[in-house]
């Protein structure tokens, strides 16, 4: 089973790379105080992240910035901390192709939702998760670097010695956002 796994897997990630080779998107950041909405995608599977999560949510939501969470969770029942959970959308196994790609109504309306700033927290490289974040039409993506990847759909990459720890990683990600200033939107074709 393993190995139709790995075969199943391997389609489903040149399907992501063919989609996101056709891609086209313009790239658009001037401040972080023009910052109104930040998509977050992370990998759902750690439970004890979430009140990071929750924390950083708060955070931004002091600020007036309007954080959604686009999780995945491997197995078939949600955790009870993810249900009822209005900035929260988490898939499940079951939702998925057999290819591995998110097959739900929610991860399609947050990949068409032009966040002005995408997070990917997909720290063990999920196939759903990577898909949402390649097809993301945000405006700024914001990822983590990694020396083996072949392409990235990031704008900007933060380089972290593992093990990396998320509260530390969204602080870094918000500090660089910060240090970028200009007087016009940047625009960038990609």
């Amino acid at each position: 089973m393993e190995l139709f796994r790995k075969i199943r897997l391997g389609n489903g990630r040149a399907i992501l790379q063919r989609k996101v080779a056709r891609l086209k998107r313009e790239i658009r950041y001037s401040d972080f105080a023009d910052v109104s909405s930040i998509g977050i995608v992370w990998d759902a599977s750690n439970i004890s992240e979430f009140p990071v999560l929750s924390r950083f949510h708060q955070k931004m939501q002091d600020a007036k910035i309007d954080v959604k969470i686009f999780g995945y969770f491997p197995g078939l029942v949600l955790p009870d901390q993810y249900t009822a959970i209005r900035y929260l959308i988490c898939i499940r196994k079951d939702e998925l192709t057999k290819l591995y790609l998110p097959d739900s109504r929610e991860a399609t309306l947050f990949i068409n939702t032009p966040f002005d700033v995408l997070i990917d927290i997909n720290l063990n490289n999920e196939l759903p998760l990577s898909y949402v974040s390649g097809l993301s039409k945000a405006r700024l993506k914001v990822g983590l670097f990694e020396k083996e990847a072949t392409s990235q759909p990031f704008d900007i990459m933060i380089e972290m010695t593992p093990p990396i720890d998320i509260e530390g990683y969204l602080s870094q990600a918000i500090h660089y956002l910060k240090m970028i200033k200009s007087k016009t939107k940047k625009r960038f074709n990609n």
